[in-house]
């Protein structure tokens, strides 16, 4: 079996058991491929967890949950030294926390406050923690899934401009159909009543490092690469393009904003069985990739304008070369 189908048939797998969430399970893969970490942001009781669950389970990953509260400390989070006794000798001997496994599932990030927050930054962009001068690296396959509450704002602490273009792209879950909602109340309860299909073998982690090389290999003409960089650029410079837009925006996208685009942009085209990017692949990932990356000027805000609605007006106006 080809790198390709045994991706396929995890997302195949992860969408026998999340209904109605297809584009969650297309975008938790296009992270896992792109080796980039993900801010899942939905109301409670959408399968932001459950969808990053059937992942670790199908995809023999481990998996670390935490939940993060205001008590939180860092060092709950990447480890700390340990006094320890052994042969007649006292010695330090370092802990590892939760943040060292394959799949972090950080469960309402913005409830931690900022020093939690930043725990994560060195983990996320070097892949490895620091403790007590020591320098500790993460697993080969490590991925950061934050999902956050967006009607929470008691006690919660909202992530960082700075912090929030760490991640490669910020996911919107929505609510399923009404048939959808009806196949999720019949799947649960078969589950409840031990109706669940035969456990299959979980996808090796090679297969992930097999399919990032030939993704790698993925053609981005000079024409893609030029539609990239000029829809970062109307971020920047929107007066170039439309005087409203310029009126809507008060800081652009960092370069990150265009390396997901490139990163994300190949990994579609590949799952897509193409050799090449092709525009459509740029355009069905600009959202995700640049929504947490804008930020809206007073006005837009006024309007009651969201970044989505700003990203769609860039689409229409920045065309391919």
């Amino acid at each position: 079996m080809t790198a390709l189908h045994s991706i396929q048939e995890l997302q195949s797998r992860m969408g026998h058991s999340i209904i109605g969430q297809k584009p969650v399970i297309d975008s938790l893969v296009l992270g896992l491929l792109a080796n980039g970490n993900l801010l899942l942001e939905g109301l409670p009781g959408l399968a932001k967890t459950r969808a990053v669950k059937s992942m670790a389970k199908n995809l023999a990953a481990g998996l670390s949950r935490i939940q993060f509260t205001p008590d939180l400390l860092p060092s709950d989070i990447t480890g700390t030294e340990m006094y320890h006794s052994s042969g007649g000798k006292d010695m330090l001997e370092f802990q590892p926390g939760p943040i060292f496994s394959n799949l972090i599932l950080a469960d309402e990030i913005n409830r931690a406050p900022a020093k939690v927050q930043a725990a994560l930054l060195e983990a996320m962009e070097e892949r490895q923690v620091t403790v007590a001068g020591k320098t500790h690296k993460m697993e080969p396959l490590f991925m950061v899934l934050a999902t956050q509450n967006p009607i929470e704002q008691e006690g919660t602490y909202p992530l960082p401009e700075a912090q929030m273009d760490r991640f490669l792209m910020h996911v919107r879950v929505d609510y399923s159909t009404d048939e959808e909602e009806l196949e999720i109340i019949r799947l649960v309860r078969s589950e409840q009543g031990g109706g669940q299909k035969e456990e299959k073998d979980a996808i090796p982690q090679d297969v992930v490092f097999a399919a990032r090389k030939e993704i790698a290999g993925i053609y981005s003409s000079e024409n893609i690469e030029r539609y990239i960089v000029s829809l970062i650029s109307a971020t920047r410079y929107p007066e170039k393009y439309d005087e409203k837009l310029a009126r809507l925006i008060e800081v652009g996208a960092s370069p990150r904003g265009s390396l997901a685009l490139d990163k994300c942009s190949r990994v579609r085209a590949w799952l897509g069985g193409r050799d090449h990017v092709t525009p459509d692949d740029v355009r069905a990932v600009v959202h995700d990739c640049l929504r947490h990356r804008l930020i809206l000027s007073y006005e837009a805000n006024a309007e009651g304008m969201e970044a989505d609605q700003v990203v769609d007006e860039i689409v229409k106006l920045v065309a391919v070369a």
